[in-house]
């Protein structure tokens, strides 16, 4: 078991075969910590998923083991692609999933950056 509790990378898992060139994607941003690229089942008008180059399967994973220089690359790659696609004065949602209960279907870590439209409440309200 990884760090997290969850199973070990796959490097068989369809983002490791992204990184690798064997499926190719729409990119949008890419340097040595990170790679950026269009959803192929967008929600929004500007749905892009980022993924940090190495082999991580979650956040808590990224964040225990993924060096200092790897987790300040990601998440500037993350700033940067928002600005890129002109976000920012629109704004914007970043989400990550984690495990099954967090709708994670994809073991590598990941976030979604959403915009283009009004997103709406991500959870609704708790009754009572």
């Amino acid at each position: 078991m990884s760090v997290t509790g969850l199973p070990p990378y796959d490097d068989t898992n369809i983002f490791a075969r992204i990184l690798r060139g064997e499926i190719p994607c729409k990119r949008v941003h890419e340097d040595a910590h990170a790679l950026a690229f269009h959803d192929i089942n967008p929600q929004t008008p500007v749905h892009v998923l980022v993924i940090p180059k190495g082999r991580y399967v979650s956040m808590a994973d990224f964040a225990a083991t993924a060096t200092e220089a790897e987790i300040a690359g990601f998440w500037r790659a993350v700033g940067k692609v928002a600005r890129d696609l002109g976000l920012e004065d629109g704004g914007y949602r970043v989400l990550t999933n984690m495990g099954v209960d967090g709708g994670q279907e994809v073991p590598h870590f990941h976030v979604h950056i959403f915009g283009g439209r009004r997103v709406g409440r991500m959870v609704p309200r708790a009754e009572g």
